[in-house]
């Protein structure tokens, strides 16, 4: 029985639960990470918000940074020993009308934009072609409200399938008050990471370099970060329906 980790960008799956699928690759169970917003950024000029995230990523073009991550993904789900499936939809920061408009330009903690209001169910028919009927689905919670977890999660729930939630890192150490809405109705189970499992996730996130400015400042705090995270209970909490 696979598990599949959705995963709205290439790094989140990883960030927020690359221990505990080590754990399971080392169990003999197969890991799937599928990344959503994957695809290739439109043409056309970059808002000052892209263009913000590439200074911060180091580096210049939206095809570069798209290159860049697939690899980065790759190189950190090898580390966990999970394979990976990339979907086509651009990050929201790239993404535009029909017109060619960008359709986040400012921010991306607001309402999904009214032109991809059935932009989730397209994406759960592409989760759908690819799923097996026993395959374990595993979705972001979306703490933090950033739009494509939103869009991913909304996508997740629309299969109709059983469904466990992870906690988004570092949405969730950066805002912890905002687990109880995002868990509404939902029971946790803990799953227990080992040290060994601890220093494989760390490890994998580090693989993500064009992030860890953005996400915990330098590699030093990240790595403390992930530590204390999870000496609070030696492993990860996933949530499913009570």
């Amino acid at each position: 029985m696979r598990w599949i980790y959705i995963s709205p960008h290439f790094d989140d799956a990883v960030l927020s639960c690359g221990g505990l699928i080590w754990e399971q690759v080392k169990e003999g169970i197969p890991v799937e990470i599928w990344t959503v917003c994957a695809g290739d950024a439109p043409a056309g000029p970059l808002s000052l918000l892209a263009l913000a995230c590439h200074r911060q990523w180091g580096i210049k073009s939206a095809e570069e940074v798209v290159a860049t991550r697939r690899i980065e993904n790759q190189e950190a789900a090898a580390l966990v020993g999970a394979e990976t499936v990339n979907f086509s939809i651009p990050d929201c920061i790239y993404r535009r009308s029909p017109t060619g408009e960008l359709l986040y330009p400012e921010d991306v903690f607001i309402p999904i934009h009214t032109y991809e209001k059935g932009l989730d169910a397209d994406i759960a028919a592409a989760l759908s072609s690819e799923l097996q009927p026993d395959d374990n689905i595993v979705s972001p919670l979306a703490v933090g409200g950033h739009l494509d977890h939103v869009l991913t999660r909304r996508a997740a729930e629309l299969l109709d399938l059983p469904i466990r939630y992870y906690a988004d890192i570092p949405y969730l150490i950066n805002h912890p008050e905002m687990l109880v809405p995002a868990t509404k109705k939902l029971k946790a189970a803990l799953y227990p990471v080992t040290e060994m499992g601890l220093g494989f996730w760390q490890s994998a996130i580090a693989a993500y370099s064009t992030q860890i400015l953005m996400l915990f400042e330098t590699g030093e705090k990240m790595q403390e970060t992930i530590r204390t995270y999870w000496e609070n209970q030696r492993g990860l909490r996933l949530w499913c329906a009570a």
